[in-house]
């Protein structure tokens, strides 16, 4: 079987698991695979920019919380119907990644994390600003009534797990075929060699832009659908920990493998639901662990399979 053909299978196998696990798990872990789903999006669309385009954004919470607000706010305020309140939050998060992309991609290194984390840090205060519609701190929810489409009710645990597998799949699917084109492959090099790459006639700068207006995309879908299933809209997913929680869901699965940002979130999600289990002291437990992966697998899980076992994992 071509390389091509293994990670067509690996990526329908991983897909088909999904399917499985919504006839086999109690609704306390489908509820849990659900927001999984959702928050692997999100690791997804970072991933885009970091694991494949090596850029290290500080900063974005900033689109998760502009799909999720372009979402919460359609529906509320400008009484939109469900698909294009979830156009709207795309949209927003998308204008989002399009600006500032133009302005922090003129940086790099260093100078680019603090710039996205500047943007990240105006656009939560720009939240706080307009409380009378956001909420603010204390954010709002979106009433069962409004989260119908075509007469299915999305508070449901089915309903609810079945969309954020078919949106999860779409993104899945969509980034594993884009990774493996020509596209994909020129972020990877602009990765591992920026200069080699201009010298080869690339143009970099136009591939960081739409590496990032992917990226913040991706980013607006996993908001918008948060928002959708589980009805909540708050400046805590504008906050700095929400930029911080892709880059170690992406860096525990693997950065730069198409598999890593699920595998991590899941196992980040579980490690925090386990340990929590028996003490109250679960941060420090997850602490130590993610310390012990970083020593000891620091590609990743995915990477380091990739490295030690399967070469041609995508």
């Amino acid at each position: 079987m071509t390389i091509t053909g293994k990670s067509t299978t690996l990526h329908l196998s991983v897909l088909a698991a999904l399917v499985a696990l919504f006839f086999i798990l109690p609704p306390y872990h489908s509820g849990n695979l659900s927001r999984i789903m959702v928050l692997a999006i999100y690791a997804m669309g970072y991933n885009v920019l970091f694991g494949y385009t090596g850029l290290l954004s500080l900063g974005h919470a900033m689109f998760f919380a502009a799909g999720m607000y372009g979402f919460g706010l359609s529906v509320n305020f400008g009484g939109l119907p469900l698909p294009l309140a979830f156009l709207a939050g795309i949209a927003s998060a998308t204008v989002l990644a399009v600006v500032t992309g133009f302005l922090a991609l003129r940086t790099n290194g260093v100078a680019f994390m603090i710039v996205t984390l500047m943007f990240a840090q105006t656009a939560y205060l720009v939240v706080l600003y307009f409380g009378t519609y956001t909420r603010g701190d204390e954010g709002f929810v979106i009433q069962s009534a409004q989260r119908q489409f075509m007469g299915i009710d999305l508070t449901t645990d089915h309903a609810r797990y079945v969309a954020a597998l078919v949106l999860f799949s779409a993104c899945f699917l969509a980034l594993a075929r884009i990774t493996q084109s020509p596209f994909g492959r020129t972020l990877v090099a602009i990765r591992e060699n920026e200069e080699r790459a201009k010298m080869l006639g690339y143009d970099t700068g136009a591939h960081k832009l739409k590496a990032m207006i992917l990226s913040g995309l991706i980013s607006g879908v996993a908001g918008a659908a948060y928002a959708m299933l589980f009805g909540y809209v708050g400046a805590t997913f504008a906050t700095v920990q929400y930029s911080i929680f892709p880059l170690l869901w992406v860096l525990l699965g693997g950065a730069g493998t198409t598999i890593g940002p699920l595998l991590g979130v899941f196992f980040m999600f579980y490690l925090i639901d386990f340990s929590s289990s028996l003490t109250t002291a679960y941060m420090l437990v997850a602490g130590v662990v993610l310390v012990l992966l970083t020593m000891f697998a620091p590609q990743g899980l995915m990477g380091e399979m990739r490295k030690r076992v399967f070469p041609w994992l995508p």
